[in-house]
């Protein structure tokens, strides 16, 4: 499982290629600290919109349409796959509950089907942070 690639994926990738040609910025592999957990970097994140993007591979998250289950070690890989559903789950709790907007995509979701759904989350999310308005002059010196 060390060799399984964990950023940087293919569908990652595109989504990312495909929000910026439509103009978005965001940050890559942002970390976000929830009541001290520190579990999990979102893949994609709109830091002042508190909008954590997470492009989940179908296998490793149990997509509903795309779920296989090996046959061998079955039941350890079902402990597994169940435990990091359970994992995805808690994060989306916790970002919520800290005011986060959680979007997951399906790494067999088109980039653009991706694209506009973030697109309509960013789009519907208050700014947080400064207030809007001219930035303060610098002193004279």
């Amino acid at each position: 499982m060390s060799k399984q690639r964990s950023t940087g994926t293919s569908p990652e990738m595109s989504l990312r290629r495909e929000l910026h040609r439509r103009g978005m910025r965001f940050r890559v592999e942002h970390r976000i600290d929830i009541d001290g957990l520190r579990r999990r970097r979102a893949d994609i994140a709109f830091t002042r919109r508190r909008i954590a993007v997470f492009v989940d591979g179908c296998f490793w998250h149990a997509c509903p349409q795309h779920a296989t289950s090996p046959k061998a070690n079955a039941a350890w890989w079902a402990t597994k796959l169940a435990g990091n559903v359970a994992r995805d789950r808690d994060t989306d709790d916790r970002l919520s509950a800290a005011g986060w907007t959680v979007v997951r995509i399906w790494e067999h979701e088109s980039a653009a089907d991706g694209a506009d759904r973030v697109e309509r989350a960013v789009a519907s999310a208050e700014p947080q942070g400064r207030p809007p308005g001219p930035n303060p002059a610098p002193p004279n010196h």
